[in-house]
């Protein structure tokens, strides 16, 4: 048996304009190392200039999601300059994921817990397992989640966020959907076609329509009320120049089916 590590990759795959990328190390619980980091970087930058692509799903191979960063890499490597170069990238990943145009749903079949739940939490949308649990729990060794906590706070009310972060406990799925961390939880073995369900919906909208949603989304949420009206009136003026917008109008008023042309 080789002593070199396996590495670690991202496995996509593409259908109906839907593309889905497997965080494929089951047997490591798909933790994000730096290689991990660096293939799920070069996905992101990929799908990025991909006009097939509409919705974009993230996953985990095997029974869990993503089990944070690898615990053992980082002890291997306690040099500041590597972990801030780590940190960086995961931040890189994470604003990279936000930065698509196209949307995101997390696919959560198991565990996902410190980066692995920052991952949910970054995704735009989520769909989880009734066996799927989530947390952050860092601080039960001696290592607060200071990165996982920036897309918990944005996802969960702030005392919700700070339980998870303090005590470090898990959650169910059921919990997750009620505090707002996913958006539906449905058994496990009706997983996949919920998320396609959810996919295919959101696909068949304007591409170009929905990447202009998101980018102002993401944008006016974080300005204080003021700025995000104009933001958002700035934003409608300019969804209505589209090309999309015209010909949908014209479709909703001929009662027939819109056909999308930009991207």
């Amino acid at each position: 048996m080789s002593d070199q590590p396996e590495p670690p990759f991202v496995r996509r795959t593409d259908a109906d304009g839907i593309a889905t990328l497997v965080l494929d190390r089951p047997q490591r619980l798909n933790a994000l190392s730096s290689a991990m980091l660096g293939a799920l970087e070069a996905e992101i930058a990929r799908l990025r200039d991909d006009p097939s692509v509409r919705v974009v799903v993230l996953s985990g191979a095997g029974k869990h999601f993503c089990a944070g960063h690898d615990l053992a890499e980082m002890g291997a490597n306690p040099d500041p300059a590597f972990q801030k170069a780590l940190f960086d990238r995961c931040t890189d990943v994470m604003l990279g994921l936000v930065r698509l145009p196209q949307p995101v749903i997390a696919r959560v079949q198991g565990a996902a817990v410190a980066a692995g739940c920052q991952l949910v939490a970054t995704c735009d949308l989520a769909v989880a397992s009734d066996v799927a649990s989530f947390g952050v729990p860092g601080i039960k060794a001696g290592l607060f989640c200071t990165t996982p906590g920036v897309a918990v706070a944005r996802n969960l009310p702030r005392k919700r966020a700070l339980e998870l972060l303090f005590t470090g406990d898990p959650i169910d799925a059921a919990t997750a959907e009620r505090w707002g961390l996913v958006n539906r939880v449905v058994p496990l073995a009706e997983l996949d076609a919920e998320v396609d369900r959810l996919a295919r919906r959101i696909a068949a909208h304007s591409p170009a329509v929905v990447a202009h949603g998101k980018r102002l989304f993401y944008r006016q949420v974080e300005e204080p009320l003021e700025a995000a009206y104009a933001t958002a009136s700035d934003g409608m003026v300019r969804n209505m120049a589209m090309e999309d917008a015209a010909e949908g109008i014209d479709a909703f008023l001929a009662r027939r089916p819109p056909a999308w042309r930009g991207r």
